[in-house]
């Protein structure tokens, strides 16, 4: 079977979890949750394989290479490392309604991966024949992920906070009730991006130390870069009102939720809208 084949499960399987966790808030069904988070566990595992698979492929092909040098790897990765995230909060803090939108993020990552990108392995291109290729994608997706989870998390609060400001009883029945509750979230949400933060911060740093091997330069102010401290700074402005200033609640997830569409800018729109140095991430 191929890597191709595997991933193709993996995202059905996110797909049926996704299905899965908005029944369960529709039904309140713990047994349904339970089948969710089962889902979702599985898919993770097909994922893992495939990625083993697709690496396993490039030496097969003579490259023998990390999966992880186009934009086809990186999406895929970074579903992945969103599900890992999410599975590694949900056993820490019983967060299992958060799959709704956390487990949607990784479905539609892979479907997009699967349906309209390039998969084919290729050579790696000169600039990413370097040891600094895992460290650096590797502590930015999983940073990335982090900041997925932190938004899905923020949208949640969002709604709750709203459905209990409007009066809402969060014992009454109904989707509101299984979410957690809003300071709750709101603590979630910081959690989430604590632990994005310093893995941005390294993923920017070994970039650097990668740029350095690779063109001389630490810093050359390539729209990548650029974008990429403008997400750093949007995460550090969000812990620093939090610690500082007492930034909690609504201010805090709209926050979490703009630094995200900044994140997605950066890793995304760069890629595909600017040219740079790292152009080879379009294709």
């Amino acid at each position: 079977m191929s890597s191709s084949n595997l991933f193709n499960i993996a995202a059905l399987a996110y797909l049926a979890a996704t299905v899965t966790f908005f029944a369960f808030l529709a039904s309140r069904n713990r047994r349904v949750g339970l089948g969710g988070t089962m889902a979702t566990l599985f898919g993770f595992v097909v994922h893992t394989a495939a990625i083993g698979f697709r690496w396993k492929e490039t030496y097969d092909l003579g490259y023998g290479h990390a999966p992880l040098a186009n934009l086809y790897e990186s999406v895929v990765f970074f579903a992945w490392a969103v599900i890992l995230i999410f599975l590694l909060m949900d056993a820490r803090y019983r967060v299992r309604a958060a799959g709704a939108f956390a487990v949607l993020f990784a479905f539609l990552a892979m479907a997009w991966a699967q349906r309209r990108l390039d998969s084919g392995i290729e050579p790696l291109l000169p600039a990413l024949q370097s040891n600094w290729l895992l460290y650096h994608v590797i502590t930015c997706f999983l940073g990335y992920a982090a900041f997925a989870v932190a938004c899905g998390v923020s949208i949640m609060y969002l709604l709750k906070a709203r459905h209990e400001s409007t009066g809402g009883n969060v014992h009454a029945g109904g989707a509101f009730s299984l979410f957690p509750a809003a300071k709750v979230l709101d603590e979630l949400n910081y959690r989430a991006i604590m632990v994005g933060f310093p893995l941005l911060t390294i993923g920017i740093i070994t970039g650097a130390a990668w740029a350095n091997y690779a063109w001389g330069t630490y810093w050359s102010w390539d729209p990548k870069e650029t974008w990429s401290l403008i997400v750093w700074f949007i995460y550090a402005a969000f812990l620093h009102a939090r610690i500082t200033r007492g930034w909690v609640g609504k201010r805090s997830a709209i926050l979490s939720i703009a630094g995200f569409a900044a994140t997605i800018f950066c890793y995304l729109g760069v890629n595909l809208l600017l040219s740079g140095l790292h152009s080879y991430g379009a294709g």
